[in-house]
C-alpha cells in the first residue's frame, strides 16, 4: 500500500486524527505463512495487556550509512524507512492503532513533514513502514540534527493508551562535536585496558541488564516457543539458567527480576496458593544467586522483584530485598508473601524501602497515571528520592526472542524520567532489556553500566553503593563510555557551586565509535517543568542562576547508538559582596 505524506498546513492535528473517524489505512503487509510450531507455552493475558507502539528512526540516511560501511551509496544519500512497530498482547477484541509521525526541524520547533494512518490490531505484532524520500519540498534539506516524532493511540478512545516516541536523525554532513580528552576507565573485555591508567578516574565498568524474567513468573520460554509473556511459573528455563547465558554472552551482571505477585503461579490471584511455597520460591532465586556468585567471581548474579502492575500502578524493581512483598491472599486469607504491601500505594511502598535500606528502579515508566502519589503521576516523596536511584530511559521489546544483538523494536522513557527529575527525584538513567524469553541480555547491545572502585569486587554490596552514589550511565553501546564531571565533580554528585561551573562530557568506544552529537540537558529538581537542552557541546562553561539545578549528557554515536549520562545535582550560591562602611 501507499504512504500518505502531507505538508503540516494540509493534514489533521494529532488531536484531530484521534477524535476523527474517517482515517487513513496504511498496514504493513501480511507475512508469509509459516507453518506454527507446536504451542507448548501459552502466553499471558493480564499483566502485559497494553498498546505497545515504538518507531525505528535510522539515524543515517541509505547513501550515508552505506558510505560509513565503506561503500557507494546511490539513490539520495538522506533518504530512509521509518518503521512503525504496534502490539497489543492478550488483546480481547479487534482494535486500530492510529499512528502520526513528524519529521520536526533542528531545534525542535517547526514540523517540516507528516505522515498519519491507521493499522489494525488482532493478537499478532503489525509494522508499517514510512518511506521518506530524503526531500523537502522537492530540494534537499538543510544540514542538521532532524527529530522524527511519533505518536499512536489505540482503539477509538484514547484516554490511557496514547504512546509518544521520537529520535533524532542526523542530515546532511555535519562536523563531528568536539571531545575533551579521555582515558577510558577499565573494564572486563578482553583486549579493552584491564588496568586503570594513571589519568583515569579510579573506577571500573561493569555492563549489565538490569531488568529480566524467568520461570519464577512469566519469562524463561525457549525462543522457538516464545510468543511474548508465559503463564507463571510455566515455563521451563529459571536463574540456574539466565545467570551463565548472561555470562556466556558477555554480561558482567543480571538482574532477574520477578513479578512479586505471580510466586502463587497466577497472574491474577490462586486461591489454593500455599504461603510457604511462594516464599520458597523466592529464597530459591535468592540461592541460585548467592551459589553462582561463589563459583563465578568478577560476575554479579542479583535476584529480587518488580513490584506492582501495569494498569493504573507501575512496575519498579528492588534491587536488595531478602523479603517478598505482596497484597494476594489464598482463599484461607494468609498472605502470599514474607511482607504485606498494599497494591498501588506507592507513597507507603517507597517508606518501607527507605526503611529496610531497599534501591529501586522506575521500569519502563509512563508519564502519566503511573507511580501515582497523592494524585500525581510520579509523585515525588522524600522517602522516594532515599529509595529510587534509577528511571529506564529505553528498553528493547520484552518479548524479543533475538539472542544475536539484532533486535529493532525499542521503547524510549526519557520524557517519563525527565518529568521525575523535575519532581525532585535524584534518579541515574539505565537501559535494560525485559526479557522475557530465554535471551537475557542477548536481544541487544543495550547495557547498564555501573561504576565501582577499583580494587573493589563486583558484590551485591559494592553494586548497590554505586547505585546509591547514582555512578551509572546507560548506554545502548556495549562498547562505549561517558562520564559527565562538573568542576570534577562525578556525575551523580550533589554539591554546591559558587561561579562559574565547568561541565564536561567524556566518551570513549573501544570499538573505533565516534561521537556525532553531543547534548548538555538542564533541568530544575522540584520545578515540575520541561527539561531542556541547554548546549551542544562536550565542553561547556557557565554560571547558572542562583538555586538548584541538575545536568546531564545524552550522546548519540555516529552508528545512531545513543548513551546518556547521570546526572550531576548543583546548587548555585551566591556570595553577597561585603558590606562598605
Amino acid at each position: 500500500m501507499k504512504t500518505r505524506s502531507f505538508t503540516p498546513a494540509s493534514v489533521l492535528t494529532w488531536p484531530a486524527l484521534l477524535a476523527t473517524a474517517s482515517l487513513i489505512h496504511l498496514a504493513a503487509l501480511p507475512a508469509p505463512a509459516l507453518a506454527a510450531p507446536p504451542v507448548r507455552i501459552a502466553a499471558a493475558q493480564h499483566e502485559h495487556s497494553e498498546f505497545e507502539a515504538t518507531l525505528s528512526a535510522p539515524y543515517l540516511g541509505d547513501g550515508a550509512a552505506v558510505a560509513e560501511r565503506g561503500g557507494a551509496g546511490r539513490g539520495r544519500p538522506e533518504a530512509r524507512s521509518f518503521t512503525l512497530s504496534f502490539d497489543y498482547p492478550g488483546l480481547a477484541r479487534r482494535r486500530s492503532a492510529r499512528w502520526q509521525l513528524e519529521l520536526i526541524g533542528p531545534g525542535g520547533g517547526k514540523v517540516l513533514q507528516r505522515w498519519q494512518g491507521s493499522a489494525p490490531l488482532g493478537g499478532q505484532p503489525r509494522e508499517v513502514t514510512v518511506r521518506w524520500q530524503g526531500l523537502l519540498n522537492g530540494r534537499e534539506p538543510a544540514p542538521g540534527i532532524y527529530r522524527v516524532r511519533m505518536r499512536a493511540a489505540a482503539g477509538e478512545r484514547a484516554a490511557g493508551e496514547t504512546v509518544e516516541q521520537s529520535w533524532e536523525i542526523a542530515v546532511g554532513r555535519l562536523a563531528a562535536p568536539a571531545m575533551p580528552a579521555f582515558t577510558p576507565l577499565p573494564t572486563t573485555r578482553p583486549g579493552a585496558q584491564a588496568a586503570p591508567a594513571p589519568s583515569s578516574l579510579p573506577y571500573t565498568v561493569y555492563y549489565g541488564n538490569l531488568h529480566s524474567q524467568t520461570s519464577h513468573s512469566d519469562g524463561g520460554a525457549p525462543l522457538d516457543d516464545c510468543k511474548g509473556a508465559q503463564e507463571p511459573q510455566s515455563a521451563p528455563y529459571g536463574p540456574d539458567a539466565a545467570y551463565p547465558y548472561a555470562r556466556a554472552h558477555g554480561l558482567d551482571l543480571l538482574m532477574v527480576s520477578e513479578h512479586n505477585h505471580m510466586y502463587d503461579g497466577s497472574d491474577g490471584t490462586n486461591t489454593d496458593a500455599d504461603p510457604a511455597a511462594a516464599k520458597a520460591l523466592y529464597q530459591s532465586g535468592l540461592q541460585s544467586a548467592r551459589a553462582f556468585n561463589a563459583a563465578h567471581p568478577g560476575f554479579l548474579a542479583l535476584y529480587g522483584m518488580e513490584w506492582g502492575v501495569i494498569s493504573k500502578g507501575g512496575h519498579l524493581n528492588i534491587f536488595n530485598s531478602d523479603e517478598l512483598l505482596g497484597w494476594e491472599k489464598n482463599a484461607s486469607g494468609q498472605l502470599l508473601a514474607d511482607t504485606a504491601t498494599a497494591r498501588g500505594d506507592y507513597g507507603a511502598l517507597y517508606t518501607l524501602m527507605k526503611a529496610r535500606g531497599w534501591i529501586g528502579q522506575f521500569n519502563h515508566p509512563s508519564a502519566s497515571e503511573q507511580f501515582m502519589v497523592n494524585g500525581e503521576a510520579l509523585g515525588y516523596t522524600p522517602d522516594g528520592d532515599a529509595a529510587m536511584a534509577l528511571c529506564e530511559v529505553l528498553n528493547t521489546s520484552a518479548f524479543s526472542s533475538k539472542d544475536n544483538e539484532s533486535e529493532t523494536r525499542r521503547s524510549s522513557f526519557e520524557q517519563a524520567c525527565n518529568k521525575a527529575l523535575e519532581a525532585g527525584y535524584h534518579v541515574a538513567f539505565s537501559t535494560n532489556q525485559d526479557n522475557h524469553c530465554a535471551n537475557w541480555g542477548a536481544s541487544y547491545g543495550n547495557r547498564t553500566a555501573v561504576l565501582v572502585p577499583n580494587g573493589v569486587a563486583l558484590t551485591r554490596d559494592s553494586f548497590i553503593e554505586a547505585l546509591r552514589a547514582r555512578r551509572v550511565f546507560a548506554t545502548m553501546d556495549k562498547h562505549a563510555q561517558l562520564v559527565l564531571t562538573a568542576n570534577g565533580h562525578l556525575m551523580g554528585e550533589r554539591f554546591d557551586n559558587i561561579g562559574p561551573l565547568t561541565l564536561k562530557a567524556h566518551y570513549a568506544s573501544d570499538s573505533g565509535k565516534r561521537a556525532a552529537s553531543v547534548v548538555l540537558m538542564e533541568g530544575v529538581p522540584g520545578r515540575k517543568g520541561t527539561v531542556t537542552p541547554l548546549a551542544r557541546n562536550a565542553d561547556v562553561t557557565i554560571t547558572p542562576a542562583p538555586g538548584a539545578h541538575f545536568y546531564y549528557v545524552r550522546l548519540t554515536q555516529e552508528d545512531g547508538n545513543i548513551m546518556w549520562s547521570a546526572p550531576v545535582w548543583v546548587n548555585q550560591l551566591v556570595v553577597e559582596a561585603p558590606a562598605i562602611r
